[in-house]
């Protein structure tokens, strides 16, 4: 988890120099987002919680002057404690213990984004496409199983940035968004992914 982080957070920067080197002005036709992503997952049987252990990049061109195509990628991480239980194998053999449920996501794909003004504060609608890798986890005090799977993965999204200083490429965002993935696991019950959350970060 730490390494995909640090290749999110490289990435990240990169295409925020890009970003700057192109001397993107408010109404500009680049735009680069980057920031931290607070995600609930719902509608599961294993993980139901939300956590604040995300973030998330992106970047985009405005082929026209209210809308613009991108790319973005994003990782979070749900965490839910399980009180002590029994278990009972197919052998028959039991293990009365407790656990945590971890689920962590890293969606990456296509971005469509409509803004609905080009000055220093841009209200905007996006729409996101791509995959979505998840892999689950169950954590006991000896043992743990996992399994990982691949889905498609659709999202969309409202928000805003904002540069409140004059000649300077450099703002705020905030967003909300919906999001849903096909991944499936029989071992876990899931049977795709819903989420929903919001955006805080910073845009150049």
């Amino acid at each position: 988890m730490k390494r995909i982080f640090t290749y999110i957070t490289i990435a990240a920067a990169l295409v925020l120099l890009s970003g700057t080197a192109a001397q993107a002005q408010p109404g500009r036709r680049f735009y680069v987002d980057a920031g931290w992503q607070f995600n609930g997952a719902f509608g599961n049987g294993f993980v139901k919680n939300a956590s604040g252990w995300g973030a998330y990049a992106e970047g985009g061109y405005y082929v026209l002057p209210r809308i613009a195509v991108g790319a973005f990628a994003s990782y979070n991480t749900n965490n839910e404690y399980i009180p002590r239980h029994t278990v009972t194998y197919s052998d028959g053999s039991a293990l009365t213990t407790d656990a945590n449920n971890s689920l962590f996501q890293i969606p990456f794909g296509a971005t469509l984004r409509y803004r609905l003004g080009w000055k220093s504060f841009q209200p905007y609608a996006e729409a996101k496409i791509g995959t979505n890798y998840a892999r689950e986890y169950t954590y006991y005090p000896t043992i743990a199983y996992r399994d990982s799977q691949w889905g498609f993965y659709i999202s969309p999204e409202i928000g805003f940035t904002w540069h409140p200083f004059h000649k300077s490429n450099f703002g705020f965002q905030l967003a909300v968004y919906y999001s849903y993935a096909t991944n499936r696991s029989s071992y876990f019950g899931l049977s795709g992914i819903n989420n929903a959350g919001f955006k805080l970060g910073v845009s150049f």
